[in-house]
Order: structure tokens, then sequence, then C-alpha cells
């Protein structure tokens, strides 16, 4: 009868288009904000509620199933078997237990290797359409004007312009079944790269998961971040160099008991940054990745790492906030110092680049995937800092990587 929203700004109160609906729903299928839930029950006598939702606690999903019980609704969670679809091509799906565990660092050093190999690479991507979900049905990016093009937001350009940077071309969109079949036809390994904590919506030939020490644990109290654990063929752990041993040694206890079959590679986040040195000693605004920060629960990112190793002084971000930005403060209180890149529309993208020329600094330290300074006119200088994939010994992803082609017998 209908969806509901959350946590996305301007989804709720939309249409889900007839052309994608399908016969059935001439009029579309309208889109509710989740909070209405119980009275969207009883209002269409509702039998089924399904839980579709990505990178929330176990605790979370069972308030959900506790408010469809108690008015009467079935509760149900789709799982793989109905949900993915199947490829003719080889797949490889990058997904994580938390957003911000390092799965694009991972996705991107994956296509640098296979690309070594000489073989087209496509990336296909967990779905972002805050546009015109009718004109957003099949997205493939190739360049930066393709972005241009679709009038990304910036939650979008952090997600395909690492990927663009890499020299991978990136599907998206709103229907998976035509993405997939286009994808097919210019690749011969596909790659999925999950959003959120998200199994894969392709069945994959390799599933890798990334695990983030500094959420220690989560990967047992998340949905579904903990199916994506318990599955995995592979298991990265991120971020081993800034991580305590009792964090680590939680994660192999809880990958010895629960997936001990599991290839474990171990790997520091490294900073990429551009002119490092004009930040030391200076005032500093910090931005970081706006989901990482906020439904992520993480306080910090790839900014705040190199602020903290270049001595650059961090500004309280929350105090130059404007409009929606500064409701984020409220809504999310442990980020406080840190600015999250948030962006989902053109008045949020304004009031960004409104709190960051209003933030009384010397630099801008920027540590989200997408170059701001290509979007927003910003009165500062800009220092940009980016995370790689430096993995640790072996076996890592070459290894990896190398007895999956033999295993497909993919040749160039």
């Amino acid at each position: 009868m209908c969806f509901t929203a959350t946590q996305i700004p301007g989804i709720s109160g939309r249409i889900y288009p007839p052309s994608l609906a399908g016969p059935l729903y001439p009029k579309g299928i309208p889109i509710y904000p989740e909070e209405k839930l119980s009275d969207l029950i009883k209002k269409y006598d509702i039998d089924l509620v399904v839980f579709a939702y990505s990178d929330v606690s176990h605790e979370y999903v069972m308030h959900k199933a506790s408010i469809a019980l108690s008015c009467g609704a079935d509760f149900m969670l789709l799982g793989p078997k109905s949900t993915q679809l199947k490829s003719a091509k080889p797949v490889i799906a990058v997904c994580a237990v938390r957003t911000g565990s390092g799965k694009s660092q991972t996705t991107r050093k994956i296509v640098s290797i296979l690309r070594k190999h000489d073989l087209k690479v496509v990336v296909i991507r967990h779905p972002m359409p805050y546009g015109d979900l009718e004109k957003e049905t099949v997205q493939r990016f190739a360049t930066y004007e393709d972005l241009e093009k679709n009038k990304c937001t910036i939650e979008e350009r952090e997600e395909y312009e690492p990927h663009l940077e890499n020299g991978a071309i990136v599907y998206a969109g709103v229907d998976y079944e035509k993405i997939l079949r286009q994808a097919e036809q210019e690749c011969d390994i596909i790659v999925w790269d999950g959003g959120n904590n998200d199994f894969s919506f392709i069945k994959p030939d390799l599933a890798i998961t990334v695990l983030d020490p500094h959420r220690a644990g989560h990967e047992l109290k998340y949905h579904p971040g903990e199916t994506n654990f318990l599955l995995a063929d592979v298991l990265v752990i991120n971020k081993m160099d800034s991580a305590t041993p009792e964090e680590i040694k939680t994660l192999m206890d809880n990958i010895k008991q629960y997936n001990p079959k599991a290839i474990v590679i171990k790997a520091n986040s490294g900073l990429i940054i551009d002119n490092p040195e004009i930040m030391r000693g200076k005032t500093a605004l910090v931005i970081e990745d706006g989901p990482t920060l906020t439904h992520g629960g993480m306080s910090f990112g790839a900014g705040t790492v190199a602020a903290q190793k270049y001595e650059a002084k961090i500004i309280p971000a929350e105090k130059y906030a404007v409009g929606s930005i500064k409701e984020i403060y409220k809504k999310y209180t442990h980020i406080k110092n840190i600015l999250p890149a948030m962006g989902y529309n053109p008045r949020q993208i304004k009031e960004l680049e409104q709190t960051i020329n209003h933030a009384n600094c010397e630099i801008v330290i920027d540590g989200s995937p997408v170059n701001l300074s290509r979007l927003l006119k910003i009165n500062k200088p800009i220092v940009n800092v980016r995370y790689y994939l430096d993995e640790i010994g072996k076996p890592n992803l070459e290894t990896v990587l190398s007895g999956f082609l033999k295993k497909f017998k993919i040749e160039h």
C-alpha cells in the first residue's frame, strides 16, 4: 500500500512513480514518514510490514517489529534468496558491518588489482536516487560531466567520484535488473559496492565484508551488518593502525566463534594528503563524510586524523552551522567539533557552503570522499585528505583475487 522513509531528508511526501511501480499501481505508491507507521497499518488495514532498511541496531529493528505486531500486522525481513539478482558475469561483493568501515577503499583496491590483470571491471553501486526516480532508472557514470548531468548530490558524489578517479565505470539507479543487464554488456567482472551495511543486491561469487575495530562488537549488533559478517568468504579488518589491542582481540574472538572459515585480511587506513605541511599549527575547520558521522555513529574520520598528525587546531564546527546543518547537531549530539559533509539537496548544499564560509579559521581540512571545491565556493584554503587501504602482510586482496580468477578461469 505504501512505503515509509526515515533519515534522508526530502524522501517522504513523494510518490514512487507508476512507471516504476507497474500496472497494479496506476497512481504510484505513496511514501510517508516512518513516524506514521502505526497509523498507516490501521488506515490501510495492513497485513504485512516488510523491513527494508539498513545500518540500524537489532534493537531498532525489533522496536519496529513490536509496533507492527501491536497493530495486528505480521513483520518480515527479506533475505538474499528472495532479493538477490543472478548475473551472467562473475560478481565480487564488497559489504561492511557498519557505514564508514572502509568499504570504498577496499572496492577501489580490488578494482585496481583486477585492472592490472587487464580485465574490464564495472562497479555497481548501492542505490542513491534522491532526484527524479523515472530519470534515474539506470545511471551510468564514466566522467565528472556525468555527475553534473545527473545533478548528483554530495552524498552521491562521495560514493561515485573516488571510483571515477580510480578509472572505474559506475552504475547505479533504481531498477537493478536493468542496471545489471546493461552493466554486463561492458565488463568481465562486476564489483558490487554496498551502501550502508546492506548485503549485496546481486548474488556474489566472492563475498568480502569490511570490519571496523573502532566499533568492535557491532558486527553482532547491527542489521544487516551481522548478516554480512556471517556470510563473508573474506573479512577485512581495517584501521589496524589506529585501533587498540583490546578492539582487535574482540574482532578476532568474534571471527573465531562466528565465522572461522573466512579468510582474514588485516589492513591500515593510510592517508593521502594534498600539501600536508600547510596544516601545521593552523586553526582548521574539519569536514568528514556525512553518513559515517551521522547514522554511522563515528566522531572522526580522515580529516581529524590528519589534523592531529600535523598539529592543526580544530575549531568547533557546530558554532557556525546554519539551517538544516544546525539541525544535524541536535539529532547527532556526538559530533560537536566536526562538520559532516551533508548535501542531500541543493538547499542543504548551499547551507553547507554558508557554514564553511562563516567559520572563523585559517584552513579547511576536507576529509570527505568528494572534492567539495568542485561544488562549493569556499573562501579559505582547502586541504584534501583521503584514505586508502594499506594491507598488512598476507593473505591480501591480491592473493585472494588470484585464487578467484583461477577458480573461475577468468582471463582477459
